[in-house]
């Protein structure tokens, strides 16, 4: 079957020439695999004159008509409130999933005029739209690529940490999620590998917490830890899991000073602390490799910790970790 898709400019130049070189339309659409149609069409449609073909001018004409489709067609994102709120949450960092989901599940529920599917957002952010590509809205996605590609994990190495709890020791509980206070630590580290932030990802509500780190030791860690639990009610800071860095080979005085038992997770295996590694890459998202922490204000730090934890997740039914969090506050 011959291709129906529309010209590009660098095709209408060839068609340009060739008209010149005597060739038929016919001949064109040959060439181009296209069918005869879809050039016949063109030259009817985009002519500057009855007889006179000039590829820019066609180009020109094209790109018109799509922008009078955008206004006054039918709308790529279904209808303009849509549009709108996709346009806004996307601007915010939500993934065209949680804004499908939020959208279903929560914030218009059952309005069919509200309901839009994840793919047609993400057909729309990479598609040829002139809108789409104005908006350049691949842009704020997380990982601010231009074509989707998988996911690559990382690895982690061990150290020797004194009376380290092996994962597989923790309580079923902790594995199932049945209850909340469960967390999973790491580090990001900042600028010359000197200094970071220590993040906390609670297993049940998906909350996210963390703290500057002066230097990669343990006594910095150990202060970020503290600072991030210690403001907690007991119930809510049960345990942690960690992964094997050397910063963390003081565990044991968390048990000590706030209660919280330490569990850690097998050496390159960062999949068993899916939650805390999903997070880290959200964090990135904000504060790209290469980020000189020292200089980043304490203030745009909890700025991005909360729009973080009142982002809706697609695991909470679309409702954010602050709300699931909370909720678990408020019963106890």
């Amino acid at each position: 079957m011959k291709n129906h898709t529309k010209l590009t400019l660098t095709e209408r130049k060839r068609i340009a020439v060739w008209i010149i070189e005597g060739k038929s339309l016919r001949e064109c659409a040959r060439l181009l695999g296209k069918h005869h149609a879809t050039v016949v069409r063109e030259i009817k449609r985009n002519s500057f004159k009855k007889d006179l073909y000039e590829p820019l001018h066609a180009q020109a004409r094209a790109d018109e008509r799509k922008r009078y489709a955008w206004e006054k067609g039918k709308h790529p994102l279904k209808n303009k409130d849509v549009f709108e709120y996709v346009i806004k949450k996307l601007r915010k960092g939500w993934s065209p999933e949680e804004i499908s989901g939020r959208l279903r599940k929560v914030d218009h529920k059952g309005d069919p005029h509200w309901q839009i599917c994840k793919e047609t957002i993400y057909a729309f952010i990479y598609s040829d739209h002139p809108k789409a590509k104005e908006l350049a809205l691949w842009e704020y996605l997380r990982r601010k690529q231009k074509k989707r590609k998988k996911q690559k994990g990382r690895s982690v190495h061990r150290h020797k940490i004194p009376d380290r709890v092996s994962i597989h020791a923790r309580p079923s509980e902790v594995d199932e999620r049945s209850e909340i206070g469960h967390w999973e630590g790491d580090t990001v580290v900042g600028l010359g590998r000197n200094h970071g932030i220590h993040t906390e990802y609670e297993r049940v509500s998906s909350l996210i917490r963390f703290e500057k780190m002066n230097d990669l030791t343990a006594n910095s860690s150990l202060l970020a830890q503290k600072k991030i639990f210690g403001s907690l009610p007991p119930n809510v800071r049960k345990s942690v899991t960690l992964d094997n860095g050397h910063e963390h080979v003081k565990h044991r005085k968390l048990k000590e000073d706030i209660g919280v038992d330490t569990y850690f997770a097998d050496p390159y295996s960062s999949w068993q602390r899916g939650g805390n590694e999903n997070a880290n890459l959200w964090i990135r998202y904000y504060f790209p490799k290469g980020t000189d922490f020292n200089t980043i204000p304490e203030e745009e730090l909890r700025d991005v910790e909360y729009e973080l934890n009142t982002r809706p997740r697609k695991r909470l039914n679309y409702k954010t970790p602050l709300e699931v969090f909370t909720s678990y506050l408020v019963q106890s």
